[in-house]
């Protein structure tokens, strides 16, 4: 039988809306009441995930900035940070590059310097994070769990250089469109995963989860039942146990199977 499912949110769970619809609300009410654990698996931050999630807030877990920050019950189970000279060299090089933001992931807030004034808005208020704005970096107080580039253009063109200067010393994945994420090495969905299974006693057979992009690849392959959703990859395709067009479909089909996925 099923105890943990995890998904991604961003065109997974979430395709072409920015809510979780009343449907998984009420189907991840009937996972718990069957002792099943939903788990948020995102880049988001652990505040803006609670505001998403608010009906079911406390009856879930959470796996935030792509797996740097891992929480249930309101308690940090696993947090992976940056060591200070790899926090600045990262910053810096966003910083100094023309045509893109920088974006640092506290364990609470979210950390920007605008080059674009828009920029503020689109992170505070459409992305919907809890947000500092800061002039030096020694106003943040806090290690990074997550550095961020932000290209409007999308970033699969940068890809190869940012993971080229900092692939050695950094976990670098896309994250959408327009997001690059960089995070401690070692620090992935997958290796989160591990953490709940572990913290929880659950096994990888009695695991699901679903996701569409690169940086779901570690969680997809660390669960027996991975399912790939919407306009997947094709790498993330070729891993998994089956696809789907929505969440929805099959966490219904668990329910009615009661806790199995046939």
């Amino acid at each position: 039988m099923i105890k943990l499912i995890a998904s991604d949110l961003d065109g997974t769970l979430l395709q072409g809306t920015g809510e979780i619809s009343e449907e998984v609300v009420m189907q991840i009410k009937k996972l718990s009441q069957m002792g099943i654990l939903f788990v948020a698996a995102s880049g988001r931050q652990y505040p803006n995930l609670r505001r998403l999630f608010e009906p079911v807030k406390d009856e879930i877990a959470y796996i935030c900035e792509n797996g740097a920050l891992v929480v249930y019950k309101d308690q940090v189970l696993h947090k992976d940070v940056f060591n200070k000279d790899l926090e600045e060299e990262l910053l810096n090089s966003i910083l100094e590059t023309e045509g893109v933001e920088a974006l640092v992931s506290g364990e609470r807030t979210s950390y920007i310097k605008p080059k674009d004034p828009g920029f503020y808005d689109y992170i505070a208020h459409f992305v919907k994070n809890d947000t500092t704005v800061f002039e030096k970096k020694e106003e943040i107080q806090e290690p990074f769990l997550k550095v961020s580039v932000y290209d409007e253009a999308g970033v699969e063109a940068i890809y190869p250089d940012w993971k080229a200067r900092f692939g050695e010393r950094a976990t670098v994945v896309t994250s959408g469109f327009a997001w690059l994420d960089m995070m401690p090495k070692g620090a992935d969905k997958g290796n989160a995963i591990k953490v709940l299974q572990e913290k929880l006693g659950i096994g990888r057979d009695a695991c699901a989860a679903f996701g569409d992009n690169y940086n779901d690849l570690e969680m997809l392959a660390q669960v027996k039942y991975s399912f790939a959703t919407g306009d997947a990859k094709e790498a993330v395709k070729k891993i998994c146990f089956s696809e789907t067009k929505q969440v929805e479909t099959v966490l219904e089909r668990i329910i009615n199977e009661g806790g199995e996925v046939k």
